[in-house]
């Protein structure tokens, strides 16, 4: 499994506005700044987060983004689901998946099964408030 820059930035974009500590709303081009991403890339996964409701827009001179819930709220699953899709190794895994016909006598399928909870352990289990407490304690500043 590979994380894209749409998943990736997706995170950096949520962390980043948690941690400039600004109580009016973000605009995408001082994230883009900071982060040293496009801010035509961003805008475009801004929107998608935006219309899973986990952003909210405020228009004007004073607008920008908020995230609309608490850090906690947020795992790094939800988000990356949003950005990437499935997160499962294997396609007869994905939720939703037809029954695969050689399940009961596929081999390999207890070292996917044991990947994916793996890969749910962590990111289903960090929350995008973990990754605040994470970069404090290492001091970064908002380039993540």
């Amino acid at each position: 499994m590979k994380i894209s820059t749409r998943g990736r930035y997706a995170l950096r974009m949520m962390l980043d506005m948690v941690l400039s500590d600004s109580d009016k709303p973000v605009r995408v081009k001082e994230i883009a700044e900071r982060q040293e991403i496009s801010e035509k890339y961003m805008e475009q996964i801004m929107s998608v987060l935006n219309k899973a409701g986990f952003v909210r827009s405020v228009r004007g001179p004073q607008g920008g983004y908020f995230l609309t819930k608490k850090p906690e709220e947020y795992t790094v699953g939800m988000i990356l689901r949003l950005t990437e899709g499935s997160l499962s190794p294997v396609d007869c895994l994905e939720e939703g998946a037809p029954v695969c016909n050689r399940m009961d006598s596929c081999t390999t399928i207890l070292l996917w099964r044991k990947l994916d909870d793996a890969i749910r352990g962590v990111v289903d289990h960090v929350t995008l408030q973990d990754l605040v407490d994470w970069s404090q304690e290492q001091n970064h500043d908002y380039i993540i």
